[in-house]
């Protein structure tokens, strides 16, 4: 009998968490280590958040059990902040409070698929969304977009992937790890689309407020009002408000699966953090101010990191959209001593470069490699111009 369950022991490892773990062990062995892989504002929490949760930690309520589902409050200023941002008119009952994004998607997949139940998935694809299909039972059924499309799918693939098996697919623009923004013609396409085929929708909305040159974050629920009965939107304040470590997120859903999704966290993990909820009350209600200033910082550093990146011979890159990433493609240097694979060459660039990055294969991308440019500027061009001279010795 084995010691670890089979469901558990086949889940692949975050890449990007263990990219980011090994280039800091590296950065404290001494060595001088730049890295590209984790998408972490690299911003401190705004100020006002902060002393919310100071005054929340002085409070005795917060100090005791709350709602599985997340405090009234804070429910219903996401439901504001859901209208306010995006157009999307739900109630307070409608919104699950989690432990960050990523478990609003472990939940959120928990909660409407069974086992076989087969799921859509665009790629490149974030890491952490194949795990949780399976975890929850169901089959990702991966439709690929590569740089030719824009790294969008569109309803021709997405019809062609489809069976008698298929639940759900998941959206997500702005892309983590493309940086893809879709227009809102196609948003509302595809949101016709699963709404003619009886499917459920899963959309990530994340990286909501981080678009570029016009591009704009479209929610398809609000372009298809029709798919409100049949959508599940997640988001959080982790990238928004550089909130990567207080953990919040949340699922706005239909009131039978909202429903399902807080009962499942009643035995999961209970309440989230009542500090970390009262900061996400401030954070949600507060000023855009700090968000702003933050979009407009990492513009500059996106611009410069696409340039960059694009000027080297063998790498291809197209400027991102939105989201925090360049995603180029390295097969122009594959082969030439440094690595067959971008798991290879992430490995010897690593090594060689000092300079970490996620190599295309976690994303369901051999062949491409995610950067964040979510770090300093003096710091992007250190570590390409690194890459850039070992890139030219081969």
């Amino acid at each position: 009998m084995a010691r670890v369950s089979t469901r558990v022991a086949g889940i692949t490892p975050s890449a990007t968490l263990a990219v980011d773990a090994k280039a800091k062990a590296l950065r404290q062995a001494g060595e001088p280590v730049i890295g590209f892989g984790a998408g972490e504002p690299d911003y401190p929490t705004p100020t006002h958040i902060i002393e919310a949760a100071v005054a929340a930690c002085r409070d005795e309520r917060n100090h005791h059990y709350t709602p599985a589902g997340g405090l009234p409050e804070l429910k219903a200023a996401i439901a504001a902040k859901t209208a306010r941002d995006s157009g999307y008119e739900v109630s307070p009952s409608q919104v699950v409070i989690t432990n960050g994004g990523k478990h609003a998607v472990f939940n959120a997949f928990g909660a409407l698929l069974d086992p076989g139940d087969e799921v859509l998935l665009p790629a490149p694809y974030w890491t952490t969304y194949p795990e949780a299909i399976g975890l929850a039972g169901g089959v990702p059924v991966v439709v690929p977009a590569d740089a030719t499309r824009d790294f969008r799918v569109t309803v021709h693939q997405l019809e062609a992937a489809c069976t008698d098996r298929t639940k759900v697919l998941l959206f997500v623009s702005p892309s983590n790890p493309t940086g893809a923004v879709y227009p809102k013609e196609q948003v509302a396409e595809i949101g016709r689309w699963a709404v003619d085929r009886g499917i459920w929708v899963i959309t990530d909305e994340i990286y909501e407020h981080l678009t570029y040159d016009g591009h704009e974050h479209q929610s398809m629920p609000v372009l298809v009002p029709e798919l409100a009965g049949t959508c599940v939107v997640v988001n959080g304040v982790a990238k928004t408000y550089a909130m990567t470590g207080w953990r919040v997120g949340w699922i706005v859903a239909p009131g039978d699966v909202a429903d399902a999704c807080a009962n499942l966290q009643s035995h999961q993990t209970s309440n989230v953090d009542n500090i970390a909820q009262r900061a996400a009350l401030a954070a949600v209600t507060g000023p855009l101010t700090d968000v702003e200033m933050m979009r407009a910082s990492f513009d500059g550093r996106r611009r410069r990191l696409h340039e960059l990146l694009d000027g080297i011979d063998g790498v291809k890159c197209l400027l991102p959209e939105g989201a925090l990433y360049a995603f180029p493609s390295l097969e122009g240097v594959l082969g030439h001593g440094l690595g067959d694979t971008t798991l290879e060459l992430a490995d010897t660039v690593l090594e060689r470069a000092k300079v970490a990055f996620v190599p295309g294969e976690a994303f369901g991308a051999p062949g491409y490699a995610r950067f964040s440019f979510a770090l300093g500027q003096d710091d992007i061009v250190e570590g390409v111009s690194r890459i850039a001279e070992l890139f030219s010795r081969t």
